[in-house]
């Protein structure tokens, strides 16, 4: 029996119905004796699924197996939407967006016990494949969310998902002129043309977002900077007539660093780097999570002050300027 049950469930994230226990050979006992000893576990009214199964899932894939659930007792063909479908897709999510399973139907919209049923046109192209179900794409998924969700969060979506390259700006384009005649597609238009896939952190979307709410211009992003030795470093933000770099710098970054670095070396290179920046005459203007706090509006003087000040000295550096992810696409 647990043989038949495993079969079905494993390609399933290990999650069953009660009729397919029952097909496979278990009575009600048997179901309840697998819950009481633990072995199983209840996620919805006749829906279970292996117990080591969601021992081992992260919160991503608990969430998953909790899609998978909603839709084995759903009927009209739903597919994973919205946030459930920007989970799948490794997006970034913001926790508003709550534990909801999100799914769409052409069929009727509805809300049920810890799921929500949207009513939307599904064409094809605007579906991938998942397990035996299916899921939006990356870019419906993107607009779909930018309907719902504060500016700030729909953008710092969208500038991950086109910095790792997983969605093109051709795409989302399509997806907003396809979303033109749904609740929110303005909030879902401005959203994309705000997003920028030069940027590598929510910190960078968040302060250039914050930046342009003040007033200010919006700057350049990711430019590289060379000096007479050579390339000195990525500059997070740039300002050509002022020649004034902003960078957006992370605590994680000290605390956490990648590949082999010990906080110490982290810090001690980035002192290193400032040095050589600093040395160009170059205005620098640091900005950290804390600063979008009470500091926010001496910090926006700043650099409104150091914009108003346009760089009329010798240029002892050169910039060179990085396309955004997908422009080559786009192009051709």
């Amino acid at each position: 029996m647990d043989v038949i049950l495993r079969g079905i469930a494993g390609g399933r994230l290990g999650v069953f119905s009660a009729q397919e226990a029952l097909a496979a050979g278990y009575d009600v006992d048997g179901i309840k004796a697998e819950l009481r000893f633990k072995r199983w576990i209840r996620l919805r009214k006749g829906v279970y699924a292996f117990a080591e199964f969601a021992a081992r899932a992260d919160k991503r894939k608990r969430h998953l197996m909790d899609c998978v659930a909603v839709l084995l007792v759903l009927a009209d063909g739903p597919v994973l939407s919205h946030a459930s479908a920007a989970r799948l897709h490794g997006l970034l999510v913001p926790r508003s967006a709550g534990p909801d399973v999100r799914v769409t139907t052409s069929g009727q919209w509805r809300v049920g016990r810890g799921y929500r049923v949207a009513q939307a046109a599904l064409p094809d192209g605007d579906m991938v494949p998942w397990l035996s179900y299916g899921a939006t794409s990356v870019s419906r998924t993107l607009v779909d969310c930018a309907r719902e969700w504060a500016q700030v969060d729909a953008v710092i979506a969208l500038d991950a998902a086109l910095h790792r390259q997983v969605v093109t700006r051709a795409e989302l384009r399509a997806a907003v002129l396809s979303a033109r005649h749904r609740a929110g597609a303005s909030m879902a238009a401005r959203a994309v043309g705000l997003s920028d896939g030069r940027a590598e952190s929510p910190l960078e979307t968040r302060g250039r977002l914050r930046f342009l709410a003040a007033g200010l211009p919006l700057p350049e992003l990711q430019v590289d900077l060379h000096d007479q030795r050579g390339f000195v470093g990525r500059l997070d933000a740039w300002y050509e007539d002022a020649a004034v770099a902003v960078e957006f710098d992370g605590f994680e970054k000290y605390a956490d660093p990648w590949g082999d670095r010990t906080p110490a070396e982290v810090a001690w290179r980035e002192k290193r780097r400032e040095d050589r920046v600093l040395s160009t005459d170059i205005r620098v203007v640091r900005v950290v999570s804390e600063d979008f706090g009470t500091p926010w509006s001496d910090l926006v003087t700043r650099v409104r002050t150091l914009l108003a000040r346009p760089y009329t000295g010798p240029r002892r550096f050169r910039i060179v300027r990085r396309p955004e992810p997908g422009a080559v696409e786009d192009a051709a």
